[in-house]
């Protein structure tokens, strides 16, 4: 019997305690009876009365909320990571919608990021359980009823900033008109459109830069070079303003235990990309916690120019902290490991990747790997990919004019 059917005894017991202890009795008694005669059967206690569990409210599992969100994901960012964790705190299971690149070319313009490149970023988030692949750009009638049957989403989640088809209507109407529509708050302070002008006053900061260097070096000449150098600068300064609660939301705010194998892995970690995702993942198998070491601003713009990074410092950071295969990361990490940092940390490995960004100043006169290829626990590891924040800037420099006029990069997530 279960607990619906039988709650009317629950009461009556409760109510009638001297009928109850009679009735445990004379059970009893008879039961003990029936061991001397014979001839007379009694029912047994379990047949008798009612299963005791009835006291016991039935335990029922809680229904697991899933959630859905989609979006192109071109140009990985803090800002969609940070949107696919709003998502994630509204369900239990998150599911991720990654919009084919034909649906991107038909409805805002070619992507910079190919879909393999951009399900890599997209599954490599620690708050992401399931991945769809393809997946439409605006929510049709026969998406959304596969969604909620195939899949059993219970509600499709997007931000707050408007997401318009080309004939103007809502991509999200019918999630609304169904009821099953969440909304989540934009991340202020960066959108791929942002990136995409920072990366194209880097490469016109260069451009004059190797303009500047062919001419006589005069004061004026250099006074007007370091005048560049600022505006550059300016041009494509963050607006985002860092806090710690937002540091504290990506960290996993767990550190190695007493015998963990703690590998080490730094780097500037600039534009975030599938390289680093997958770099990570090798890293991380090497131990059981990955250390992540975030160069500053000034250790970047000293080994690349001054044109670079194009994140900044808490913007890679948080895009490193994201990832899945990441347990920790030391913001502001120095360019040389040293033996302090081996010690303080506990680090058992030290790593690096056969695909990096050249350093245009330093040359090979000194080695930021010294101490740990003395102490015999440097490794270097192939790189799944040979995907570089160079290169991706590159394609969008090649082709600024298609994008620019194309607006590709306006936010959807």
């Amino acid at each position: 019997m279960d607990f619906e059917s039988n709650s009317w005894i629950g009461e009556r017991l409760c109510y009638y305690p001297r009928l109850f202890g009679g009735v445990m009795l004379t059970a009893a008694l008879l039961g003990v009876s029936t061991s001397y005669l014979t001839g007379i059967s009694a029912p047994t206690l379990p047949h008798f009365l009612p299963n005791l569990s009835i006291f016991h409210k039935k335990k029922r599992g809680k229904k697991r909320i899933r959630v859905y969100m989609d979006g192109c994901f071109d140009l990985m960012h803090y800002g969609h990571a940070n949107a696919i964790r709003q998502a994630k705190e509204l369900g239990d299971e998150l599911i991720v919608g990654v919009v084919s690149d034909e649906e991107i070319v038909a409805n805002k313009g070619p992507p910079v990021l190919c879909m393999e490149e951009r399900l890599a970023l997209i599954s490599g988030l620690k708050w992401v359980d399931e991945v769809i692949a393809n997946a439409p750009y605006a929510i049709t009638e026969d998406f959304m009823n596969r969604l909620f049957m195939e899949h059993k989403i219970d509600y499709i989640i997007h931000g707050d900033d408007p997401c318009l088809l080309p004939n103007g209507t809502d991509a999200y109407a019918l999630a609304k008109k169904a009821g099953r529509y969440k909304q989540i708050k934009r991340t202020e302070g960066v959108s791929s459109t942002d990136i995409v002008g920072r990366i194209l006053s880097s490469a016109k900061s260069i451009s004059q830069d190797c303009s500047n260097s062919s001419l006589p070096s005069k004061d004026d000449n250099m006074n007007h070079v370091h005048a560049e150098e600022k505006m550059s600068k300016i041009d494509h300064i963050s607006s985002f303003l860092p806090t710690s609660r937002r540091i504290v939301q990506f960290s996993n705010g767990k550190g190695p235990g007493p015998n963990a194998r703690v590998v080490y892995i730094d780097g500037a970690f600039d534009l975030f990309h599938a390289g680093h995702v997958e770099i990570l993942r090798s890293a991380r198998q090497l131990g059981d916690f990955l250390l992540v070491g975030v160069y500053t601003d000034e250790t970047i713009s000293e080994l690349r120019g001054h044109q670079y990074p194009l994140m900044n410092l808490h913007e890679r950071s948080l895009s490193v902290l994201a990832c899945r295969y990441v347990d920790e990361v030391i913001i502001g990490a120095p360019w040389e490991v040293t033996h302090d940092m081996v010690t303080t940390f506990n680090i058992s490995v030290v790593v690096h990747g056969t695909v990096s960004e050249r350093n245009s100043s330093t040359g090979e006169e000194h080695d930021p790997y010294a101490v740990p290829k003395n102490m015999g626990i440097f490794r270097v590891i192939e790189s799944p990919k040979d995907i570089t924040t160079t290169s991706v800037a590159q394609r969008i420099i090649a082709n600024h004019e298609m994008y620019v006029v194309s607006d590709t990069f306006t936010f959807v997530a």
